[in-house]
């Protein structure tokens, strides 16, 4: 069993940035693909990006790439969502998960999820 844990959210300002971390219990990220979602009231999760675990090869959701860049520390032990220029509408719940089957765009793909990390930016 892999215990995921987000941290780092927040209420921020418009054009601020925020670093959100993804650390795990019962098994090394190291060796996970991780992908990072995020849901807005009352609506459902919205894909925001991915690292492989084989090459750290990385994938993002329309309109993600270029706010939002995910990385791996050197240790490997965690994920982060690097989110820059945050604006009023990224106000959100963001979730990390971990060990997609296949496909690292879907959220029923994963099969271990943290609980969330509430982001508000305030305009």
């Amino acid at each position: 069993q892999v215990h995921l844990v987000e941290s780092g959210g927040g209420l921020v300002q418009a054009g601020d940035s925020l670093r959100l971390s993804c650390s795990a219990s019962g098994r090394t990220l190291g060796h996970l693909g991780v992908g990072w979602f995020r849901q807005f009231a009352g609506k459902g999760r919205e894909f925001i990006g991915a690292i492989s675990w084989s090459d750290d090869r990385t994938y993002y959701g329309a309109d993600m790439k270029g706010r939002f860049t995910i990385s791996r520390d050197s240790a490997r032990t965690t994920v982060n969502l690097q989110m820059d220029n945050l604006r009023p509408e990224d106000t959100a719940t963001y979730y990390c998960a971990a060990d997609p089957r296949r496909d690292y765009y879907t959220e029923t793909e994963y099969n271990y999820w943290g609980r969330g990390t509430q982001v508000t930016v305030s305009s």
